[in-house]
């Protein structure tokens, strides 16, 4: 029995949680022999699914399956291997998980694998013993022992010799009295029997002479797992022995790695990261730390699974971490963000190249040896004393992103085989964090990306207005989201002007806004009025949302979307506008009043309400006026209500006198400088209107003489405005709409030239009927009209007016214009 004090002294090393640790047993040709329940609740797979069959069958894709054997081959040399890795867990999820392999010997030099699986994503920066479960299980040097239902020994791996001195000949086929006869050995045991009996997991304490130390007395804690076959009966019971004699030693590194926990890998930033296990590693560790990045890890790229020295090119990597205990770091010969160079025959590339972590406790910098390959390098570190370092891979999925160097200088005691085991625990944890990094790094780029190419390049209001518009992407925890701007010139010299914000963050919203943006371009092409714009671009996103949600490989993520959609006209210096759940437009007048109008709400896009119609509005504009388009993150913070966001933005937008670049920038100035939790988008808009000088209208009469004096009409404006070299053309395009609203339409008819961009010719009738385009037959006298139409003319089309349809025609102007 441990004492009181004994008792206290382990607890926080949490020997208690071994009995938790999730063990599978497998044999040489891969084949998992034995399973425990700890396993079972770790991945979910019982014995008997796993049981017999290979061990590939957790692993997430055939592609790593393939490389198992080989892998295995590599490190049985090693005796073993620890690092992350990824497991396939029952449900299909992928579990990040701490591995370790260690090779077990049996009889006739037979062997076996033992796997040690801890979830550290599921430990918490307070649960000290759930931290040093994995690091017992993953890092530290264990004894283990296989023994069989009789309690007789049928595996041992390396280690437990050296904590208990028995050889392997004493040990298998023997139970632990037979081979170490005493009072603990009753003890131990007893507790093995009860472990077999009841299936559940035990932690004991013992003492034991080691071999190469027989005068000294060493403190093992021993955690025995229940083995369970195919069928989940006890195979045998597993003994993990862990030397606890360093308690005091151990509390220190306790300290470390607790304070790992809440400081490396505070954000989503590769570099930060990176510097973060540089400032913790020193003074605790080391006096002196470097990190270094495979160039493409900082940029979200994937690393080489092995970085090559042996070639003409050395690997290239990016400093992101550097600390010392000496102010400035003066040590350092690269600075954070440089380029540094590798010494090709040095234990840094031989680290790289073998994965495996270099302790050189008393550094050789005499004359010829690796340090001189550098000699700004070689200078820091005699003029600094550095004497012992360490230098530790940084390995995430079996991927090198880097490396970590610690040096001691001022610190005279040598680096040892426990310091190394706390730099490889810091370094994992920071693998992680580095691996989730540029992997967030990666997907947030090609989302930014992805949506700076489906926002417009150059927006084109023609002579109605004049556009600019800007977008500030969320901060790195929100990441890249769903805005999106647009102005879409239409018929008559009219233009659309379109500013929507999808829900969520990430390439799937990124990609829905540009889904959307095309449908909102499609309809608009249609002269839809915006009110029926929006139902029909409800209807468009809910149809999507549908196909998404019945891929089978296809998570659907983005659950809706606002929009405003309006149509300005020139020539009327009027605005109709509508809007899905998004903010209103302000409107600032010549004199700096800004106003919001009042639109109705509507619902979002995508919620499903289309029984309940949008509403349109139209508003006149005065002369010079200035509209102004946003997401709600322009206005929306954490900590203020929406009606302080929008009397800041309407107190910014009271300066009409300056250009509209300088007024953007002003307005975004606006944007609190704390991280945002979304995207801010605005597009500010000044209206023109066109001259009237520029526009000649006519009403005609219901009869077929109209149609020459249409003619007639338009021949002499198109003179006034010297476009001579339209008039033939355009005289036949006119011949053709007025004959067409004579036979077809119904009176009164109305004919329009604007001169803007292009030429328009517009003819309306009350009939509220669509011309079609069709090809006519040889035999046809009739059909040919609008198909001569589409052939002399740039576009043509026709949108539903108050009491008619107007059908209209653009022709290019002269390019002497």
């Amino acid at each position: 029995m441990m004492s009181t004090d004994q008792a206290a002294l382990l607890e926080p090393l949490g020997l208690r949680e071994m009995s938790d640790a999730a063990i599978a047993m497998i044999d040489e040709q891969g084949t998992v022999v034995a399973w425990t329940q700890a396993a079972q609740h770790l991945v979910g797979y019982c014995a008997e699914d796993v049981v017999g069959r290979s061990a590939t069958l957790l692993l997430p894709s055939s592609e790593e399956a393939l490389g198992v054997s080989a892998f295995a081959e590599e490190y049985r040399a090693q005796g073993g291997w620890s690092g992350t890795a990824a497991v396939r867990h029952r449900d299909g999820r992928t579990l990040n998980l701490s591995l370790r392999l260690s090779l077990l010997w049996g009889q006739d030099a037979t062997h076996r694998w033992l796997v040690s699986l801890t979830d550290i994503g599921a430990f918490s920066s307070g649960m000290m013993n759930g931290s040093v479960r994995e690091s017992l299980l993953t890092r530290a040097p264990v004894g283990i022992v296989v023994r069989d239902s009789q309690l007789r020994c049928t595996w041992v791996n390396d280690t437990m010799e050296c904590y208990d001195g028995i050889s392997r000949d004493r040990r298998f086929g023997r139970r632990l009295t037979e081979s170490m006869p005493g009072f603990e050995t009753e003890a131990l045991e007893a507790v093995m029997r009860q472990v077999l009996a009841s299936g559940t997991s035990a932690v004991h304490e013992y003492r034991a002479w080691p071999a190469e130390e027989p005068r000294r007395e060493h403190a093992l804690s021993a955690s025995y797992v229940c083995l369970q076959d195919a069928d989940g009966q006890a195979l045998g019971v597993c003994a993990i022995s862990v030397d606890v004699t360093g308690n005091h030693r151990a509390r220190e590194r306790l300290a470390i790695l607790s304070e790992a926990s809440t400081r490396i890998g505070s954000t989503l930033d590769v570099m930060r990261t990176g510097q973060e296990l540089a400032s913790l590693a020193v003074p605790l560790l080391a006096d002196y730390v470097t990190v270094d990045l495979a160039e493409s890890v900082p940029f979200g790229k994937e690393p080489s699974a092995q970085i090559d020295t042996m070639y003409d090119r050395p690997p290239v990597f990016r400093r992101a971490g550097l600390a010392s205990i000496h102010p400035g770091v003066p040590e350092s010969t690269f600075g954070r963000g440089e380029t540094v160079f590798v010494p090709p025959t040095s234990p840094l590339a031989t680290v790289l190249r073998t994965g495996r972590s270099h302790l050189e406790p008393v550094l050789d910098t005499s004359p010829g040896t690796w340090v001189d390959q550098d000699p700004a390098r070689a200078q820091k570190i005699r003029e600094y004393g550095m004497h012992s370092v360490m230098i530790v891979p940084i390995i995430a999925r079996r991927a090198v992103l880097g490396v970590a160097l610690f040096s001691r200088g001022e610190d005279p005691v040598p680096f040892d085989e426990g310091d190394l085991l706390l730099a490889e625990e810091l370094v994992t944890r920071a693998a992680l964090s580095l691996d989730n990094a540029r992997q967030y790094t990666r997907e947030h780029t090609t989302a930014l990306a992805l949506q700076r190419i489906l926002l417009p390049h150059r927006l084109r209001g023609g002579a109605a207005v004049e556009a600019v518009g800007r977008y500030l992407p969320a901060d790195t925890d929100a990441g890249v989201g769903g805005d999106w701007f647009d102005v879409i010139p239409l018929s008559g010299a009219r233009v659309a002007l379109v500013v929507g914000d999808v829900v969520g963050h990430g390439i799937n919203a990124a990609a829905t806004m540009g889904r959307l943006r095309t449908a909102v371009r499609t309809l608009a092409d249609l002269e839809l009025p915006p009110d029926e714009l929006l139902a029909h671009l409800d209807d468009t996103f809910q149809r999507l949302a549908a196909e998404d949600a019945d891929a089978a490989d296809q998570t659907p993520t983005v659950v809706g979307a606002t929009c405003l959609y309006a149509v300005y006209d020139p020539i009327t210096r009027r605005c109709t506008m509508a809007r899905a759940g998004h903010p209103p437009p302000a409107i600032v007048d010549a004199q700096g009043q800004v106003t919001f109008p009042d639109l109705p709400t509507g619902a979002p896009l995508g919620l499903g309400l289309g029984l309940v119609p949008f509403d349109a509005v139209e508003v006149e504009l005065p002369e010079g006026s200035l509209l102004a388009f946003y997401t709600d993150g322009l206005v929306e913070s954490r900590d203020d209500d929406i009606d302080v966001g929008m009397h800041r933005l309407g107190t910014a937008l009271a300066q009409p006198e300056q250009s509209l670049e300088d007024l953007c920038s002003s307005v975004m100035e606006t944007v609190p400088t704390r991280a945002a939790s979304d995207d801010v988008t605005l597009l500010l808009v000044r209206i023109h209107t066109l001259n009237a000088a520029h526009i000649a209208s006519w009403d005609l009469p219901t009869e077929p003489a109209a149609v020459s004096t249409a003619r007639h009409l338009a021949a002499h404006q198109l003179s006034e405005w010297g476009l001579e070299q339209l008039v033939p053309t355009t005289e036949l395009i006119i011949s053709e709409l007025v004959t067409n609203a004579i036979h077809h339409g119904a009176g009164p008819i109305r004919l329009r030239l604007i001169q803007h961009q292009v030429l328009t010719c517009e003819v309306f009738d009350s009939k509220k009927c669509y011309p079609r385009l069709r090809h006519a037959r040889i035999v046809d006298e009739n059909g040919r009209g609008l198909f001569l139409i589409a052939h002399l003319s740039s576009r043509w089309g026709a949108r539903l007016e108050s009491g008619g349809k107007l059908v209209w025609v653009e022709q290019d102007l002269p390019s002497t214009l």
